[in-house]
């Protein structure tokens, strides 16, 4: 393998030990229940997120977003049902006793302060509020709860929690402007968005044409192998003098240690989760989308510049590159920069994908699953991965490591890079449907796997077995955004879905057709040596 292939290998190994992230809604997400927070009647609300849409002296103005109670009466979805209310700042401010003017419906404003919210909202409504604003001393959300031993709940007005920026710059609007009212309502998110259905065809897309590519290298490969050893059948003593193999084929001991490191890395991103980290993320990404976009814009192009793709120069630390590669590779690398520069912005999900999609295709094409045997190792592994950090790391860490991390939380960013997202479009939170590397890649690295033996011995559509582990990844993906709508939302590990119906079924048309032990054991067709049809025909002779 030559040095760049080796460099982009490395880099991929480092980044996608990282990306085994559930399938998950971020960036707007509706406040889920929380089993944890006490219930009683009187206070029983699920927690949703509100919108608070402002309009200053009859001109409508910013929008912000806070969560509802657990107590009071529930938020009303739809924008027209919700009424415009004039806003009120409390005095005193905290509203932990009784304001001092009564209100006529009015939505009052209040802080935090240091008392029960049941107390603040008991006072507001007994002073004739119709909503009850708190401001949070924090930027984050808080979710309101009733205390334990708490009986004073009949409250019939609407409580929500806004962030500190929220409160602050509702509060200069009241100072500096006449009249301020606002508009509370909750829209409920729809079931299926659109963005789901382009995210399935992305995934399988990508692994569809990764399978190919990789199994017409493999092919190619094979042919080549081939004609070599029937022409100097006499001058090579064994056919592991042939050739000179591009490819990394992973192990059993490789496979299990994948998790192991992956969970380590996963640990680390979880406890140093910080704006700098998340630029190293960055640059470990880009280095690795430039090295992938490159290999496919040069394989690509090489059909119609053939000569340039098969003239090479030598170039200090990268070995010997081709012309081709040397005129894409300023394109790529200018690609990936203004990516990390303006990967900010609401279009830029764009280049992400672009750069994910080209780095999960050259992984695919590099990295090859030389039996089932590694292959159901590897996805087992990986299948329990992906379930003990997505759902048992909340009793040790009291919260989802794996959407945690994919979030970015604590690190002022927008998730991490290492994902395919797009945004949700007729979503009223915004926000974007995303899937980790590794629920693409893991499986793609199977489902190639069964493509070259395919080809390699020579199977038909339907008696192969590509068609159905494709089938069975689109299936298991589809489950999965299925088990996300009906949690609400809440994050899923693809795996958890994908690896029993991909592996499953290529395990029992395995076992059906008889191939169970080719496949398990060797990977490839039973084909005698070129050497050794030789000798058995000058025998025959």
């Amino acid at each position: 393998m030559d040095l760049q292939k080796l460099f982009l290998v490395i880099t991929v190994t480092a980044v996608i030990s990282l990306v085994c992230y559930p399938s998950s809604v971020t960036a707007g997400d509706i406040v889920h229940d929380d089993n944890l927070a006490p219930k009683k009647p009187g206070c029983e609300n699920d927690f949703v997120l509100v919108k608070v849409q402002t309009w200053v002296d009859g001109v409508e103005d910013a929008e912000f977003v806070g969560v509802g109670a657990r107590f009071g009466t529930t938020i009303v979805s739809k924008e027209k049902n919700a009424n415009q209310i004039r806003l009120t700042l409390s005095n005193p401010l905290d509203c932990c006793s009784a304001p001092k003017h009564k209100l006529d419906g009015d939505v009052i404003m209040v802080h935090r302060g240091h008392c029960k919210f049941t107390t603040k909202a008991n006072n507001a409504q007994t002073a004739g509020a119709s909503a009850l604003l708190i401001i949070n001393n924090q930027k984050e959300l808080y979710k309101m709860v009733c205390e334990p031993d708490e009986t004073d709940l009949d409250i019939h007005i609407p409580a929500v929690m806004l962030p500190q920026d929220a409160g602050s710059s509702l509060e200069k609007m009241l100072l500096t402007n006449s009249s301020v009212s606002v508009q509370l309502y909750s829209p409920k998110r729809p079931l299926v968005d659109i963005a789901e259905v382009f995210l399935w065809l992305m995934a399988v897309g990508t692994i569809l044409c990764a399978s190919y590519w990789s199994a017409w290298s493999a092919r190619e490969a094979a042919i080549e192998q081939d004609k070599l050893l029937k022409d100097a059948v006499d001058e090579i003593p064994n056919e592991k003098a042939v050739g000179f193999s591009t490819v990394v084929d992973i192990n059993t001991t490789s496979a299990v240690l994948f998790v192991v490191i992956a969970s380590c890395f996963l640990v680390i991103l979880y406890k140093l989760m910080s704006y700098w980290f998340i630029e190293l993320l960055v640059v470990l990404f880009c280095i690795g989308g430039v090295e992938g976009l490159q290999t496919c814009l040069v394989a690509l192009l090489s059909r119609w510049f053939k000569h340039a793709g098969e003239s090479y120069i030598k170039v200090p630390f990268f070995g010997a590159l081709s012309y081709l590669t040397l005129a894409v590779a300023p394109f790529c690398i200018a690609f990936a920069v203004v990516w990390a520069v303006y990967r900010t912005v609401s279009f830029a999900w764009i280049g992400q994908d672009i750069l994910g999609i080209a780095l999960i295709i050259t992984v695919l094409q590099i990295v090859h699953v030389p039996n089932l045997k590694v292959g159901t190792v590897l996805l087992g592994c990986a299948f329990l991965y992906d379930i003990f950090w997505v759902f048992v790391s909340k009793k040790v860490f009291h919260e989802s490591v794996m959407i945690v991390v994919a979030r970015g939380d604590r690190s002022g960013e927008d998730g991490i890079p290492m994902l395919l997202k797009i945004p949700r479009m007729f979503d009223p939170w915004g926000g974007y449907s995303i899937i980790g590397f590794g629920d693409i890649l893991l499986p793609g690295l199977l489902i190639a796997f069964s493509l070259r033996y395919d080809w390699l011995a020579t199977k038909s559509l339907l008696s192969g077995y590509f068609p159905w582990a494709m089938f069975a990844y689109g299936l298991g993906l589809l489950v999965t955004y299925v088990a996300l709508n009906l949690m609400d939302g809440h994050g899923q590990p693809a795996l958890l879905y994908i690896v029993p119906f991909t592996l499953g079924t290529f395990l029992t048309l395995g076992k059906k057709r008889g191939d169970l032990r080719v496949l398990w054991t060797q990977g490839k067709p039973e084909t005698p040596c070129p050497h050794v049809r030789l000798h058995h025909r000058e025998e025959l002779d």
